[in-house]
């Protein structure tokens, strides 16, 4: 081969060399300047539904990234910063993710301002785990916070309920045993059966006023509310209450103001207003006063009770409207209370649309107020005076 032609194949070698170099090197840059293989894609129409779940549902991706999620999980603090907020979730899912196991727990999640250890301070939840796809897990999360509220109330009232009847039943069987023992002295009998009557009474007392706190919780709102006359009401509660308030020396005075009515429950106003008086009466020293009055303050009709008693000491007012709860389990048992009738009067209240509350003094009485809506026609014949005198 001649030395020309040696020197052009030896070009063009060159020349090939340096396009496949070229070649190469593009290749590479195109490769790192591709975008990464997409993420698995959710499954169709999980969007739609978490946008529409009540509950808290949240997807996360292989490391943890919240990808979408129902409104529910941002109210409820179960999604901060695009991440699930509390540790234990996280937990789960990767758990879930790891055997693609379903779970499904009972936890109790606290805020990061609150210590584990606050025992009853946290959100009570239901989590079912599972996995969504190859990548994904889906966390659905039911707050059961209130249903634990709920049923621990029920154990409550149901364990109150279980002490309060073993005093006037337990009453009952020893008194009988008694008269049983005394057979042959009609003296004793006599006593034994009268002390029998007044726990027959106290029990039949508490059986009603159980029944009535049942029947209330309920009905929370009233079916067919009827135009009551709040001046009617007073009348009847007070009548109920005078030969007791009699036998103690007590003054029942009132002072209504006219055309005061609601809408609600008759019998159960009557209600709440006898049991208002009747703890005042009970409460009560002798020579003393239980004063009555209704009046319209702005579009609410207050009824308040006053007394003269001892009073209720500041720490014990924000309870007294507990089932069963009582300052002075002694001194009520003395009069024959149940532990029931505020609590009573405070879901009659609330039935009605109203609340109940009290200012107390230690040593100057107290005073309970019943607040409820007025009804149309009191606040009309509050208007026609003015309306009347704007005219002239």
């Amino acid at each position: 081969m001649d030395p020309t032609t040696a020197a052009i194949l030896g070009g063009l070698a060159g020349v090939v060399i340096v396009c496949l170099a070229w070649a190469g090197i593009a290749w590479s840059d195109h490769e790192r300047s591709a975008p990464p293989a997409p993420e698995p894609e959710l499954p169709s129409g999980v969007g739609d539904v978490l946008a529409v779940l009540r509950s808290s549902g949240i997807v996360v991706d292989a490391d943890n990234r919240v990808v979408n999620n129902s409104p529910a999980a941002v109210a409820h603090g179960l999604v901060r910063h695009g991440r699930l907020a509390h540790p234990s979730l996280s937990d789960l899912a990767g758990a879930v993710r790891a055997d693609g196991v379903i779970r499904e727990v009972e936890l109790e999640l606290h805020r990061a301002d609150q210590r584990a250890e606050s025992h009853g301070a946290g959100t009570f939840v239901h989590a079912r785990v599972a996995p969504l796809g190859d990548k994904h897990v889906l966390l659905l999360v039911e707050d059961m916070t209130q249903a634990r509220r709920v049923e621990q109330v029920r154990r409550d009232f149901v364990g109150n309920v279980s002490h309060e009847l073993k005093t006037p039943v337990g009453g009952l069987a020893l008194l009988a045993e008694a008269v049983l023992d005394a057979a042959e002295d009609p003296v004793a009998v006599r006593r034994f059966a009268s002390r029998m009557q007044v726990e027959a009474e106290r029990l039949s007392a508490l059986v009603k006023e159980i029944v009535d706190l049942s029947r209330l919780q309920a009905q929370e709102v009233l079916i067919d509310p009827e135009l009551v006359d709040v001046e009617d009401v007073v009348d009847e509660a007070l009548d109920h209450l005078r030969v007791a308030a009699n036998a103690k020396g007590v003054s029942l005075a009132d002072k209504c103001a006219d055309d005061l009515y609601v809408l609600g429950d008759h019998t159960l106003l009557v209600t709440a207003v006898r049991n208002l008086v009747g703890n005042a009466v009970a409460y009560s020293g002798e020579g003393t006063r239980v004063g009555v009055g209704a009046r319209l303050v702005g579009d609410r009709v207050e009824i308040a009770v006053s007394d003269q008693g001892p009073g209720i000491p500041a720490e014990e007012q924000g309870r007294i409207f507990e089932r069963f709860y009582r300052i002075d389990a002694a001194r009520s048992r003395a009069t024959g209370g149940t532990g029931l009738g505020l609590s009573i009067v405070k879901h009659i209240c609330a039935n009605h649309g109203g609340d109940v509350s009290v200012w107390s003094s230690g040593g100057h009485g107290s005073t309970f107020t019943i607040r409820l809506p007025a009804a149309q026609e009191t606040l009309a014949a509050e208007r026609e005076p003015h309306e009347r005198e704007t005219a002239r």
